[in-house]
């Protein structure tokens, strides 16, 4: 078994990826001063975990947490997780280069958890080419940092044999909402049994799978509305990945005030669901599973290297929208948001099936057949 960690009082962590924008078509466009606003309600309800990484927010997201968060509040009044992504490392130098350079943007002096990005099989190589677990493991020993981690988007097979080879690891943290549960492709629930077979506490991320679950099916709605009145259909979601008892944090992307003042309010208290809540939430997988046309979470890592700079998880969300859509309505709005959207970005013909989309993609979507499928249905003048 792992030592015990303090995560935190609370099971919500902020997750510092999807922070707001002046300019919803730059991802480095980060809203300071909403984010500043952000931070400081989070901290004074008594959530402290934080959650950044070297490219979110194209790359300015370290140093979002510095301005918003380190400078502002004593070092002891939070928690701060960041990563090492293998996509950016081609040398064992890279390693302390980068790892110097996220202290040196966040200003945090040391990091009270440190993650290996996106632990996979192609991933899993490099990293164990360039000895990272074991430098990883030696930052511990200097203090550098706390307690040490991975990220991970796998099948539960590879995810049991890291955790075997790597008994040293901490924490993983998982993908997990009720979507993908039981979901052959992600395989949320099976990742979970093996992280907790092994000891291994669980942080989740996309519990509300990059949005998809802020809205569901009319009947799903209805059926949740009915039991709770009063709670967001996003709660929903983060309830049920902070229920599973293995769960040590749940994060959550927030994009505004209203978001995070949701998700805070609700989990100060938090009380798991039961048996009546769990039932509900299997009959809204079964109405989602009817109605989503492709499964993307958003995280936006087949967006960097896009050659055509082409919006993909930007398309993808309109798809799905367009698609859920109730089909006697005589107006949709996806349509010019995708024609607005193609001013500034690549359409999803300009596609040319490089595969480099496809190489990133943590949920390995066929993204170029979904292009397709996207340019065929909005493009079709």
């Amino acid at each position: 078994m792992s030592e015990t960690i303090h995560f935190g009082n609370k099971k919500l962590g902020f997750g510092l990826m999807r922070l707001p924008l002046t300019n919803p078509s730059e991802a480095s466009s980060i809203d300071l001063e909403q984010t500043k606003q952000m931070v400081d309600t989070f901290l004074a309800r008594g959530f402290t975990y934080f959650d950044t990484a070297w490219m979110y927010c194209g790359f300015q997201s370290e140093i979002a947490a510095r301005e918003a968060l380190v400078k502002r509040h004593p070092r002891d009044s939070f928690t701060l997780a960041t990563k090492l992504h293998a996509g950016f490392l081609n040398t064992k130098e890279d390693r302390d280069r980068i790892f110097n350079e996220q202290l040196e943007k966040t200003g945090a002096g040391y990091f009270d958890f440190y993650l290996l990005h996106d632990v996979g099989e192609g991933h899993y190589a490099k990293y164990t080419d360039l000895d990272c677990f074991a430098w990883l493991a030696d930052k511990k020993a200097q203090g550098m940092v706390r307690h040490i981690g991975f990220s991970y988007h796998d099948h539960a097979e590879l995810l049991d044999r890291v955790l075997t080879e790597h008994p040293e690891i901490e924490f993983v943290q998982l993908q997990i909402n009720y979507l993908d549960w039981d979901s052959e492709g992600i395989q949320s629930r099976k990742c979970y049994e093996v992280a907790t077979r092994h000891g291994k506490p669980v942080i989740v991320m996309e519990p509300v799978k990059g949005g998809t679950l802020a809205s569901v099916p009319e009947s799903a709605e209805r059926a949740f509305k009915a039991c709770h009145p009063d709670w967001s259909i996003p709660s929903w979601a983060i309830r049920f990945a902070a229920s599973l008892p293995n769960v040590a944090m749940v994060l959550s992307g927030m994009s505004n005030v209203a978001q995070l003042e949701d998700n805070t309010g609700y989990m100060a208290d938090f009380t798991p669901l039961g048996e009546e809540e769990q039932a509900l939430v299997g009959r809204a997988v079964d109405a989602i599973n009817e109605s989503i046309a492709i499964p993307c979470t958003g995280c936006a890592y087949c967006t960097d290297g896009c050659p055509q700079h082409i919006a993909i998880p930007k398309y993808f969300s309109l798809y799905n929208a367009d698609k859920q859509e109730c089909e006697t309505k005589s107006w949709r709005p996806q349509g010019e948001y995708y024609e607005r959207l193609t001013a500034t970005f690549g359409k999803a013909s300009d596609c040319i099936a490089c595969g480099q989309c496809e190489s990133v993609c943590p949920q390995h979507l066929p993204i170029i057949e979904h292009l397709k499928e996207v340019a065929a249905y909005f493009e079709k003048d």
